[in-house]
């Protein structure tokens, strides 16, 4: 049976409670954002205060993203069982003990271990926002929602790009440890707010608390029939069953990760190849390298000054909200294939032009002014492209199409495959740019974009305004029309 639009785009009118939610949700991002900014400037100043080498700093840098692997393996059972919103307050506490152990942080030994707890918190968070804000939302407004997170680490970079900036200012053992430091506080009050949230809905029905997912439902919709509709696809999407008021075990534990991996059905096959993809190439393509070391990047273009450095890096940030913001009004309109393709195919002309002028500074004996302002301006469009697509765009799909009890488990392999990727590129950067020239490493990178923009073209169908419970039907076969949604087998 097919029908235009479908129960959940009966309604277009934004629902502001729901909006509400996923702020809230969203901001844990901000603390995991904002670790990634402060970092970049803060190992400027903590390899001159303790003395660590190019290798200590890249396993400084990577290693967050090891523990952020572990924490999105564990993420996706954890919020299967204690429920989304207390997942959320989970990741808000280890963001505080984290901060509050770097920011003492009297030797390396130690700030390795509190970036190896902010890590699992980071796990934690890139796992649960996405999906809480795509279980509260309604089709037609999914994307916007379920971007809030990526826009949230935005904002957070910008924040540990500005606190670098203004805390550098003071005395060597002190500046660096504030900025890292001063994150415990929002973790602490972020863990107090998350306390007035309401939980997912389509994570009360799977426990078999109909009341309580019917009275978020109908603050999250914008009329009691919506709410109505959302609550009977829910039941059919999770096969609750009416007799025996509870979910079948199978779908629940162990049963998921067989129908997940072992045993998935080509559907389901399908939507996990787009997940780890995207998740894939979302850092196979470099944005680690350039939002890590942009000071290293800016320094090899001929900014000298720590000041100028840090001021350079302030602009990235910027670049990166403005584009953000861009891409959550795009989402929604414009949709997700076609958002990917312009992200990718940007991309790959700013770092061919990164590789390019950043190897003309390396072959020429002068100053190249032309490469010095050519490779700045490739590495702000390269940022300005990333953000506009594929990085909110990762977060949204692979949250998105996956169904109900797969979910949580789905978008949790998809993180762990996104931080694996990201600590590999944060981790050796510095040794490949060594090895193939950093010019080099860029074209590479290049390269590895063309990829991606070939695999997102044949292995991604559209899935805006499709709602969560349809979209096994969107994966079934080779394309869906356009405003076109299919409703789920009863069976």
């Amino acid at each position: 049976m097919v029908e235009q639009g479908g129960s959940e785009d009966q309604t277009t009118t934004f629902n502001k409670y729901a909006f509400a939610c996923a702020i809230v949700a969203s901001m844990v991002s901000i603390i995991s954002g904002y670790d990634t900014g402060v970092m970049s400037g803060a190992m400027i100043f903590i390899k001159d205060d303790i003395g660590i080498s190019d290798t200590q700093q890249e396993v400084l840098a990577g290693i967050l993203n090891l523990c952020a692997l572990a924490g999105s393996l564990a993420a996706g059972r954890t919020s299967d069982y204690i429920g989304r919103r207390y997942t959320i307050l989970l990741a808000s506490v280890l963001f505080m003990l984290g901060a509050i152990l770097m920011g003492y942080g009297p030797n390396y030994a130690i700030l390795m271990v509190g970036r190896c707890v902010g890590g699992v918190g980071v796990g934690f968070a890139l796992m649960i926002g996405p999906v809480y804000s795509a279980e509260i939302s309604s089709a037609s407004s999914r994307g916007f929602l379920t971007s809030l997170p990526e826009l949230c680490i935005g904002i957070g970079i910008l924040l540990g790009y500005v606190s670098n900036f203004f805390l550098g200012k003071l005395t060597l053992k002190l500046g660096w440890r504030l900025m890292l430091g001063v994150a415990a506080l929002p973790s602490l009050a972020l863990a107090l707010v998350i306390l007035a949230m309401p939980e997912s809905p389509r994570w009360l029905v799977m426990q078999g608390r109909l009341e309580g997912a019917k009275k978020v439902l109908l603050k999250v919709s914008n009329t009691t029939q919506e709410a109505e509709l959302r609550f009977s696809e829910i039941k059919v999407a999770v096969g609750f069953d009416e007799t025996c008021g509870k979910v079948p075990e199978k779908s629940q534990g162990e049963g998921v990760w067989k129908e997940l991996l072992v045993r998935p059905t080509p559907e389901v096959r399908w939507m996990l190849i787009a997940a780890v993809g995207i998740h894939f190439f979302e850092h196979a393509t470099g944005i680690e390298a350039v939002m890590l070391y942009s000071p290293r990047i800016f320094k090899k273009a001929g900014v000298r000054s720590k000041d100028k450095l840090l001021l350079a890096t302030v602009g990235i940030g910027l670049t990166k909200i403005i584009f953000l913001l861009m891409a959550l009004f795009l989402l929604d309109k414009v949709g997700r294939r076609r958002l990917l393709q312009i992200s990718t195919g940007g991309m790959i002309c700013g770092l061919t032009l990164l590789g390019f002028s950043l190897t003309m500074v390396d072959e020429s004996s002068k100053k190249v002014l032309w490469a010095l302002s050519l490779s700045i301006a490739a590495t702000y469009a390269y940022v300005a492209f990333f953000n506009i697509g594929l990085g909110p765009v990762t977060w949204v799909y692979s949250t998105e199409i996956f169904p109900l009890k797969l979910r949580a488990q789905g978008a949790s392999i998809g993180v762990a495959v996104n931080r694996t990727m990201n600590a590999v590129v944060s981790m050796s950067f510095l040794s490949v740019s060594k090895a193939f020239t950093i010019g080099g490493s860029f074209f590479m990178f290049a390269g590895v974009s063309v990829l991606a923009w070939f695999f997102f073209y044949f292995f991604l169908p559209e899935t805006k305004g499709v709602p969560l419970e349809d979209m096994e039907m969107v994966f079934s076969k080779k394309s869906c029309p356009k405003n076109v949604v299919t409703k789920p087998d009863p069976r």
